[in-house]
């Protein structure tokens, strides 16, 4: 299975962008050897329309141009299930088990995701009930997804 991260925004170079490319390379050592194909980052570019309608659908326009076919949809939403690490390996685990080509997480703009893609979403997630700047939100999601990768290896790296 790929893994996929479609996210509005660009992340500039410095800090977070450094720490993104972190936990993605960790991953791409592990995850090789769990079955996992790769994980590509997509940024897109926030949409300029001048009214939040307009706004959404055109930054859902490009995001579902770059969903791959046969994918299981994973959005991140400060009103989604809060899911711990465990529960979040052991679901990508069975994703790949069961012969899944990708899984694609995406991360919205600021005034959110569509609720079309809100409802294609097999899954939504929020990282607790705060709002977070998508670039932290970025961040913390490649770090999950290391996470489950060393959680279905039985690496150390989680300790709970």
């Amino acid at each position: 299975m790929r893994l996929v991260v479609i996210c509005i925004g660009r992340l500039k170079q410095g800090p977070e962008r450094e720490l993104a490319e972190r936990y993605r390379e960790r991953f791409e050592d592990i995850g090789r050897k769990l079955g996992f194909r790769g994980l590509e980052i997509h940024e897109i570019a926030e949409s300029r329309a001048r009214d939040t309608a307009a706004r959404i659908a055109e930054e859902a326009a490009a995001i579902a141009a770059l969903l791959p076919d046969k994918h299981m949809l994973v959005a991140l939403d400060e009103r989604g299930k809060s899911i711990d690490s465990a529960s979040f390996a052991q679901q990508l685990g069975r994703w790949r088990d069961e012969g899944l080509a990708h899984t694609a997480f995406v991360i919205g703009g600021a005034d959110g995701l569509s609720p079309e893609l809100q409802r294609k979403a097999s899954l939504r997630i929020a990282f607790g009930s705060a709002t977070w700047p998508h670039q932290m939100v970025r961040v913390m999601l490649l770090e999950q997804i290391y996470r489950a990768a060393t959680i279905l290896a039985g690496h150390p790296y989680h300790r709970a």
